[in-house]
């Protein structure tokens, strides 16, 4: 009887890499880079809203009119989010499967804050970044707020966000999830140095002040926002 052989297909050097610890690794800390550079624009976007509404009704304009542009930016983007939390938790069932049961009984090892809350506050933040667009950009906690236009024909964004942020719950929910956020990014951002191999045990704490330094940067900057309404800004745009 003949008998019928399978080879085996080796997968490609580049998938190879790609799903070795080194490699997923890396794609997490580069995913993890363009979205904190994305952060710091999107912040630099969202600050002009303290400058009146013909600012931040401008920005919101300037946007729209980059067409398919914005458009392949927001896939990359999302693209970016998927890739760095699909990997992320590749890492760490990886972490998980290498991890002898007899550890499990041990004290466990020292880790900061920051390290501990990874996974929890990155899911909090993934759940905040749906609630975030469906609000602001998809309109459909408020499709009401699609018809808001300023005296130039320009959609309202400055009375839009002054209206979301004077429901007390929504801005507590913002700011708590920003302060998750902080914290992921805090661990995170210093971790990023160490996996891309720029990071020694002399450059340890410089890159872990540093990542508090920035995510709580960007957490000051973008909580300001809803804050500041709650204290009364901008309410005159709502009358």
């Amino acid at each position: 009887m003949a008998t019928t052989t399978v080879i085996a297909r080796k997968p490609s050097p580049v998938l190879a890499w790609l799903f070795s610890s080194l490699g997923k690794k890396t794609v997490v800390a580069v995913t993890g880079i363009v979205l904190v550079l994305f952060l710091f624009g999107h912040l630099a976007g969202n600050l002009s809203f303290f400058f009146g509404p013909d600012w931040i009704n401008s920005y919101a304009v300037h946007l729209r009119d980059l067409g398919l542009l914005l458009w392949f930016a927001r896939i990359g983007l999302l693209v970016t989010v998927g890739l760095h939390i699909f990997f992320t938790m590749k890492l760490w069932q990886e972490n998980l499967a290498a991890r002898p049961d007899k550890y499990a009984r041990q004290k466990p090892i020292r880790a900061s804050v920051f390290a501990r809350t990874m996974r929890l506050s990155g899911l909090v933040v993934l759940a905040f970044v749906i609630f975030h667009l469906s609000h602001f950009t998809l309109l459909i906690v408020h499709p009401e707020f699609r018809d808001w236009h300023d005296a130039a024909g320009r959609h309202d964004v400055f009375r839009m966000i002054v209206a979301g942020f004077s429901n007390p719950l929504v801005s507590a929910f913002y700011v708590l999830s920003l302060g998750l956020l902080a914290f992921h990014l805090s661990h995170g951002i210093a971790s990023l140095f160490q996996t891309l191999g720029l990071s020694n045990r002399r450059l340890q704490p410089v890159f872990a002040l540093a990542g508090r330094v920035i995510a709580w940067a960007l957490f000051a900057g973008f909580a300001s926002i809803p804050v500041s309404v709650l204290l009364g800004f901008g309410h005159s745009a709502l009358k």
